[in-house]
């Protein structure tokens, strides 16, 4: 966990301008109670909104950190919540219960790739008074991911989450030999999981990859529009199989009582269940929008 050293890197002011955006109310307030996690060493300090350590007592480089970068981690939360509202349903998808909690939001940084601009993030939400105390109830929200020198993202961001899908699934089956009492009695949902997931993940890049990366709907025509809102509809039929599939699976899990191994199944689903709905509403909803109020050219 290398995060807080490659971000003590960055210097604010060579990153680009983020433009001003409106927000609701649940982006302005999930935004003044954003907490961060960023590792340094084995440790993940878990760091308020006003940049105080609050789980441990933080290191040297911790604190410079804190003191020296207190614009780029501005910078940062607002960079988060852009990124969630464009790109993203998981403030939405569990709006009840983050408002449950006071809009206490926690994103965890998790460095992907060795350029230090770019990070997955997961999200969780959990009640303010029982932070410290019982930090392990905290309730898994969905993930997101980042590119600090590239705000805008291929594909309305639908790639990066096809392909943490794929990468999610793997680490499932690795944590399965070691979590599960008997691997093998389960053969048979994990054979058919994968199958799924490798559909998915192959079928959805050849589609997007038909795709322009960057889509300018006002210049499309009306047909062109239609293509595009047929083609991430299919992406999205390809996500729901597999999701249902994983339900299925994770309801066998609960009877079984394998409380060790399930509660990955519960957030594999919970990611795939947010891709879903951003498709539905972000997606194929923009675009439904724009067809049922596409306005003829008349000559």
């Amino acid at each position: 966990m290398n995060e807080i050293e490659e971000l003590m890197k960055i210097d604010s002011n060579s990153l680009p301008p983020l433009q001003p955006m409106l927000y609701d109310d649940l982006h302005q307030n999930v935004l003044k109670n954003l907490h961060l996690e960023l590792g340094s060493g084995p440790v993940l300090y878990l760091i308020s909104p006003s940049y105080s350590v609050l789980n441990t007592v933080p290191t040297e480089t911790v604190v410079e950190f804190l003191n020296k970068k207190e614009n780029l981690l501005n910078y940062l939360k607002e960079y988060i919540i852009q990124n969630l509202a464009l790109y993203t349903v998981i403030l939405e998808m569990s709006s009840y219960f983050i408002e449950q909690n006071n809009y206490l939001v926690l994103a965890r940084f998790r460095e992907k790739g060795n350029d230090g601009r770019k990070f997955e993030l997961k999200f969780y939400t959990h009640e303010p008074k029982e932070l410290l105390n019982n930090y392990r109830d905290k309730i898994y929200i969905g993930r997101d991911f980042i590119d600090l020198l590239n705000f805008k993202r291929k594909y309305w961001g639908v790639k990066d989450f096809i392909v943490s899908i794929k990468e999610q699934y793997d680490r499932l089956l690795d944590r399965a030999e070691a979590r599960i009492k008997n691997p093998l009695e389960y053969r048979s949902f994990f054979q058919e999981i994968k199958e799924s997931v490798n559909e998915a993940y192959t079928e959805s890049l050849l589609i997007l990859q038909s795709l322009p990366p960057y889509p300018e709907l006002d210049r499309m025509s009306g047909k062109e529009l239609i293509d595009l809102n047929s083609q991430f509809r299919e992406i999205t039929h390809f996500l729901v199989e597999l999701r249902d599939e994983v339900d299925e699976f994770e309801n066998l899990l609960r009877y079984k009582k394998e409380a060790d191994f399930v509660r990955y199944v519960t957030k594999f689903k919970k990611d795939l269940t947010n891709l879903i709905s951003y498709l539905n509403i972000k997606v194929n909803g923009v675009l439904g929008y724009r067809i049922s109020n596409y306005k003829f050219k008349h000559s």
